[in-house]
């Protein structure tokens, strides 16, 4: 029997969507990806959101709601028998980064340590941390360097964010998931505005937002910078994931589709902005001149947010305070995203008729041994984000499928504008999915033609080069064990998680 359950109101399941949105993506990632490309990653970055995460969210709430089973049983629903193995690469998609994702909560918790270690020594006439970075300029890349290899106190902290969420999923949807984010996502909200407020005032913050919007025709020629643009779309909003559809299994039969996914949609963006007006302007603020803070920023920096964050409130009076709410509301919404992508594999997993107690402590089993190897090494960290990250994409091509297998209008009109009294025109919805449908294919075959790696496909010996971070083959490979699993067991699949009696 599937976990049966509600959000009590409409403003349980919007917070609980801009829970899921907005994550750890809006202020790690997508700081770096404003930061390397400005406004010309901006524009494709809008663009995506209405072109191709909006329609694929509208498709993936709507089938939730209507199925009201797991990613895997209720896409099996909308699409039939043959092509449940898709609903078994998304979850798996999801899963894949759903193992990592813990981790980027520990390194939150790992900077809010030492914010608080900052402020003790403050008041214990210690060491600051701008006397160390004073007497060691490369103090806080060594600290980042520390954290994120090998790293056991990093490994513990994973875990610890692992079971904190099952803690408080067990509770269910409303005492749980709920409750949670009546208080997380209004406390993140304030608390990004607060720091991007005092981060623009800064000296030359300004020109951190004149170089964010500032556009360059040459890079909308790079292969990198479009798909950055969708997987950061389809990353941030979570478009593709499946979490939408779990989210949706839980909502009320009457739920507007359309107007829930406006609201989370252009709540992400909105939250991934403020996030870039306090980070870019903080690094042209602590920077010696404007051409240094455009080379610090054009490096692709994994480390951005936990390399320029410290460093600013250590400059500034009061610093230590906003640099403890600032490593508060990373977690927090690292944390808030969690609990979304832990909850769709709880109901998976009640799906195949697990009480919500058995499937929590199975979830988080599988999501601490997992996630262990990319706590302990930031290459397998990296080289998940970049496979799943794009993965992402091939998810967002399935639910595309959904939509053409069932017929664009008699999808739109069956699924998504049942009981939605704000309703999209036609035609934008159709021509969204006809595009996307030859948008993604395309994009990956451009990806594919690049390549990211000295060694996209074979390496000098001539092996296949499976073991390099961001080759090709890399990533091919675990994209096509999993649908190969998925074909070989889709008759299974479909048995258990679509077929069975709710």
């Amino acid at each position: 029997m599937s976990l049966n359950e509600q959000f009590s109101n409409r403003w349980g399941i919007i917070l609980a969507s801009l829970g899921m949105a907005v994550g750890a993506g809006n202020l790690w990632r997508f700081p770096r990806l404003a930061g390397q490309y400005g406004g010309t990653f901006l524009i494709l970055w809008i663009l995506f959101l209405l072109i191709w995460s909006i329609p694929i969210l509208l498709a993936e709430f709507s089938i939730g709601k209507t199925h009201k089973k797991g990613v895997i049983g209720s896409f099996a629903a909308a699409t039939g028998k043959s092509f449940t193995w898709m609903g078994f690469f998304i979850a798996l998609c999801t899963l894949g980064i759903t193992f990592y994702y813990s981790v980027v909560a520990a390194w939150g918790l790992r900077y809010l340590g030492l914010s608080l270690s900052d402020l003790f020594a403050q008041f214990s006439d210690g060491q600051s941390l701008s006397q160390r970075i004073a007497a060691n300029p490369q103090y806080l890349e060594q600290y980042w360097i520390n954290i994120s290899q090998g790293n056991w106190l990093t490994a513990f902290l994973h875990v610890l964010a692992v079971i904190l969420g099952c803690f408080l999923l067990v509770r269910g949807i409303q005492k749980g998931l709920e409750k949670a984010n009546k208080i997380l996502i209004p406390s993140l909200f304030l608390l990004l505005l607060l720091i991007g407020a005092i981060a623009i005032n800064m000296g030359n913050g300004v020109q951190g937002l004149e170089y964010m919007f500032s556009i360059n025709p040459e890079l909308f020629k790079d292969s990198k910078i479009w798909l950055e643009a969708l997987s950061q779309s389809a990353w941030s909003t979570g478009a593709g994931w499946g979490l939408m559809m779990t989210l949706s299994s839980y909502s009320r039969s009457n739920e507007d589709v359309t107007l829930n996914i406006f609201v989370s949609g252009f709540g992400n963006n909105t939250a991934s902005l403020v996030a870039g007006f306090a980070i870019l302007p903080a690094v042209f603020a602590l920077s010696p001149s404007p051409d240094e803070a455009i080379a610090a920023l054009q490096a692709g920096n994994q480390a951005l947010t936990f390399s320029i964050i410290p460093r600013l409130f250590s400059e500034i009076s009061g610093g230590v305070f906003l640099s403890i709410l600032f490593f508060t509301a990373f977690f927090l919404a690292a944390f808030s995203s969690l609990l979304t992508m832990i909850e769709l594999f709880i109901k998976i997993l009640g799906d195949l008729g697990l009480s919500r107690q058995s499937a929590a402590i199975r979830a988080a089993i599988f999501c601490i041994v997992f996630g262990v190897p990319s706590a302990i090494s930031l290459d397998f960290f990296s080289n998940q984000d970049w496979v799943w990250g794009l993965g992402l994409i091939i998810s967002g091509l399935f639910i595309v499928f959904a939509v053409l297998k069932n017929g664009i209008t008699k999808f739109k009109t069956e699924y998504i504008d049942k009981d939605s009294d704000f309703v999209i025109n036609t035609l934008y919805f159709k021509v969204c999915i006809m595009v996307n449908s030859v948008l993604g294919i395309f994009l990956i075959y451009w990806w594919m033609t690049q390549g990211y790696d000295a060694n996209p496909w074979f390496d000098e010996a001539g092996n296949w080069n499976v073991i390099s971070i961001y080759s090709n083959a890399t990533i091919i490979t675990q994209w096509a064990a999993v649908i190969l699993i998925g074909i070989i067991f889709n008759k299974w699949l479909h048995k258990k998680f679509a077929a069975a009696e709710d």
